[in-house]
C-alpha cells in the first residue's frame, strides 16, 4: 500500500475513533454515580471499522487513542516548508515581470492564475510554521542547490526581455521552475510525516504538474 493511502486511511481511523470516544464519553446511562464509576474503570468501547475485507474490531478508549497515527513533523516536512517558501517567492518575482513586457495574452493570465495560487500557499506554509514552532529557527538555503530556481542572471535576462523573447524565456523558467517544485513535493510525501504538509505537497504536485502542460502548449 503506498505510503500516502496508508496515512490517509489512519487518519480517518483516527478522526473516527476519536468521534466515537467523543460521543460514548457524553452519553449518560442514568445510573447516577455507580454508572460513572464503572465508566471510569472500563472505559467507553468503540468499534473500529475494519480495513477493506477485513471485520470491525472493538477498542477500548486506551487502544483506541493509541491506535491514532502519529504525525508528529519531522526534519524533512520543516525543510520542505521552508524552502518551498522560499521557491514560491522566486515564481512571484517571476510573475511580476510580466505586465507590461509579455505579448502573449495567454501567459498574462497564467502569470496572474499562478501569482494568485501561490500567495495563498505561502501564507499556509508560514502559518504552519508558526503554530509548529518552526518559525523561529533560522535556517538559510543554497538557491542554487534547490531544483527549479532560476539564476540572478536569468532573472536579469528575462527583466530585460519584451514581447514574444519573453514570453519564451518566462516559460522556459518557469517551467523549470515547476518541475523543481514537483521534485520537492515528492520528495516531502515520501519523507514527511505530517498529514498537513502531505496535504499542501500533493497540492502542489497536482497543480503545477497540470501548469507545466499548459506552459508546454503555449511554447512556440
Amino acid at each position: 500500500m503506498p505510503r500516502r493511502t496508508a496515512h490517509v486511511r489512519a487518519a480517518a481511523l483516527a478522526a473516527t475513533l476519536v468521534a466515537a470516544v467523543l460521543a460514548l464519553g457524553g452519553c449518560d446511562d442514568g445510573s447516577g454515580d455507580g454508572g460513572a464509576k464503572a465508566g471510569a474503570d472500563k472505559g467507553p468501547s468503540v468499534i473500529a471499522p475494519g480495513k477493506p475485507g477485513e471485520p470491525a474490531r472493538t477498542l477500548s478508549a486506551e487502544e483506541a487513542a493509541k491506535a491514532a497515527p502519529d504525525d508528529t513533523p519531522n526534519s524533512a516536512d520543516f525543510r520542505y516548508t521552508r524552502m518551498m517558501i522560499e521557491h514560491h517567492e522566486q515564481a512571484l518575482v517571476l510573475t511580476a515581470l510580466v505586465p507590461g513586457r509579455a505579448a502573449s495574452t495567454s501567459v498574462e493570465r497564467l502569470a496572474e492564475r499562478i501569482s494568485a495560487a501561490q500567495k495563498p500557499e505561502i501564507g499556509a506554509m508560514e502559518g504552519w510554521l508558526k503554530n509548529n514552532g518552526g518559525d523561529d529557527r533560522e535556517e538559510t538555503h543554497d538557491h542554487s542547490a534547490m531544483p527549479g530556481m532560476a539564476t540572478d542572471k536569468q532573472i536579469a535576462q528575462l527583466r530585460a526581455s519584451k514581447g514574444k523573447a519573453f514570453d519564451q524565456l518566462f516559460l522556459e523558467l518557469m517551467i523549470t521552475h515547476h518541475q523543481g517544485a514537483v521534485t520537492m513535493a515528492t520528495e516531502a510525501l515520501a519523507d514527511g510525516n505530517n498529514v498537513l504538509v502531505e496535504e499542501m505537497a500533493n497540492d502542489v504536485v497536482a497543480q503545477q504538474t497540470v501548469e507545466i502542460d499548459r506552459m508546454r502548449g503555449l511554447m512556440t
